[in-house]
């Protein structure tokens, strides 16, 4: 296994349990905050800009390549609609619109760990 790999797998299990663990998610976004939810789609943004990132540095070290904006973007809303699809099977009913959005916020946050990649990547 090559590093990056390595990490990404832990990364991505690690963020897609906390996802469907109940006491994760009462931890995060407690009901006496005014803004817990938006509080908790901030948080899912930096998650996944974090798998965005990584999801770059794999692609890099298994095909020598950078994936395009667009398809970061697309592998990490689809990383994002396979964890709602989880958290439907472990009891959430958030309803479709909340789902969009949260898989919206999975967009925005592979995009950004894109941008993120490529503006670590070494000049040659």
């Amino acid at each position: 296994m090559k590093r990056w790999t390595i990490v990404a797998a832990i990364v991505a299990v690690g963020f897609f349990a906390m996802a469907l663990s109940g006491a994760v998610y009462e931890f995060t976004s407690p009901y006496e905050l005014t803004w817990h939810v938006a509080l908790r789609k901030a948080y899912s943004i930096v998650a996944f800009t974090i798998v965005g990132f990584l999801y770059v540095k794999v692609t890099q070290e298994w095909r020598n390549r950078t994936p395009s904006l667009v398809h970061t973007t697309i592998a990490i809303a689809l990383y994002s609609a396979i964890i709602e699809v989880g958290q439907y099977y472990a009891g959430s009913r958030e309803g479709i619109k909340s789902n969009l959005f949260d898989i919206f916020c999975g967009g925005v946050g592979g995009a950004l760990g894109s941008i993120i990649a490529r503006g670590t990547e070494k000049k040659a």
